[in-house]
């Protein structure tokens, strides 16, 4: 059995969850991946992750196990990066896998152009990019960088402050001639509202006048959506007025698909962090990805 194989099959299926997600993740299939964690409980002699239908969770043994392999990987791949950069070195190319996790708007929008960029620069660093809208610790996320939108709390990492994301209140031309443009904020309740869900729950949008004053608007929640990708489409097509980060609508704001409601109003946006584990040194790989994304990203946002 190859036991750094087998450590990274059970590493990705701890902070993945499930077996088919890891199995996803790896290119495997969801037998192979349960064949070598059976392998791997038999080579030591325990059992280290309960299951059932629904989920899997971790043995004592498991937990132990588990901490002590992803810093055995982290070592190992940063041994082999080591030995492939000191041989590339002539083309001071960066080796290695940084895994990244980033919020919808951001890694869909914001982030392609950046890692074409960073290809370029290092055309040997492999990545791995996850995409979703947690604020996740990102040792417990399994990833290298997680940038996050927004209050970070608290965990074993060091977040570094990359930017704002600016949101602005939307709706299509097209929509506004047919039923009219609020001229105040009170006048939103009289719109269909389109949102991601989580956002605004307590049914008022926090606008912020240019004097600094924080006026909460009412807002009839009519489309729900989990993503805000359907969110755009719906106000691209005329069903109402909703808040869209402002990387993705920019050329739709430009071009005059969307336009800007209550303009004199700003919807609060949000700081967006890199955030990166603070209990080992930092890889050079990290460093590399951490300074291409201080360098571009606040520029990008602004």
């Amino acid at each position: 059995m190859d036991l750094l194989v087998a450590m990274r099959v059970y590493v990705r299926v701890v902070e993945r969850g499930s077996m088919s997600a890891a199995a996803r993740d790896l290119g495997m299939g969801q037998p192979a991946v349960s064949e070598r964690i059976e392998r791997l409980e038999s080579h030591l002699g325990t059992r280290l992750l309960r299951r059932n239908t629904r989920k899997i969770s971790l043995t004592d043994a498991g937990v132990a196990f588990y901490e002590r392999s992803k810093h055995a990987l982290e070592v190992a791949d940063d041994a082999v990066a080591a030995v492939a950069q000191d041989a590339a070195s002539q083309h001071k190319s960066m080796r290695g896998r940084i895994r990244m996790a980033a919020p919808h708007g951001v890694g869909e929008v914001v982030l392609p152009p950046l890692l074409l960029r960073l290809r370029d620069r290092h055309p040997h660093l492999k990545i791995d990019l996850v995409l979703n809208d947690r604020v996740v610790d990102p040792v417990t996320e399994g990833v290298d960088i997680s940038l996050r939108l927004g209050d970070c709390g608290e965990g074993s990492f060091v977040a570094r402050r990359l930017g704002h994301v600016r949101r602005v209140l939307v709706a299509a031309p097209d929509y506004l001639l047919r039923h009219g443009r609020p001229a105040k904020p009170a006048e939103l309740i009289d719109h269909p509202f389109v949102r991601v869900t989580g956002l605004f729950n307590n049914g008022q949008l926090p606008l912020v006048s240019n004097g600094q004053q924080t006026e909460p608007a009412p807002i009839q929640i009519a489309l729900n959506m989990s993503h805000w990708r359907p969110v755009h489409a719906l106000l691209l097509g005329g069903a109402g007025i909703g808040v869209l980060q402002e990387p993705v609508c920019t050329e739709d704001l430009a071009s005059g698909r969307l336009t800007e409601v209550l303009p004199e109003f700003a919807v609060p946006g949000f700081d967006l962090h890199a955030l990166y584990p603070a209990a080992r040194p930092i890889a050079p790989r990290i460093r590399a990805v951490l300074s291409l994304l201080e360098e571009h990203l606040p520029g990008i946002l602004r």
